[in-house]
């Protein structure tokens, strides 16, 4: 004989090898949901409380890269001046961004400020060494 009886009765019930071969595929799903869906649904719902709190005189970005002046909002729809009285009737999705208003978060420069005031020690260094 070439197979020994020890092996033959080694065989176990095939009970736990069914949640042992499952284990990957949730943790392939868990995966997945942390790092592509979740993010995915933040975005979208940063999105749509953007463009339900347009109003008139924000400077926006439309998702076609024109940057204009809201004139007028209705409920689907937004007039948008791209030049002096050239205006675009978009829908409201179709605005990418808010450029007037600081991003939640980001403090506004104060005045005074500028390009010219960009070596005072702030940053990482400055504040390690403090000057």
């Amino acid at each position: 004989m070439l197979i020994s009886p020890a092996y033959a009765q080694a065989a176990s019930p095939g009970g736990g090898d069914f949640f042992v071969s499952l284990l990957p595929l949730v943790l392939i799903f868990a995966v997945f949901y942390f790092l592509l869906i979740r993010p995915q649904q933040r975005k979208v719902k940063e999105h749509r409380a953007l463009v339900d709190n347009l109003k008139r005189g924000d400077q926006v970005l439309t998702s076609g890269g024109i940057f204009g002046k809201i004139t007028k909002v209705e409920d689907n729809t937004v007039n948008v001046e791209i030049a002096k009285d050239v205006n675009v009737q978009v829908q409201r999705s179709t605005i990418a961004d808010v450029v007037n208003k600081p991003k939640p978060g980001t403090a506004a420069p104060a005045a005074g400020t500028g390009a010219a005031n960009t070596n005072t020690g702030g940053g990482f260094m400055g504040k390690l060494f403090k000057k």
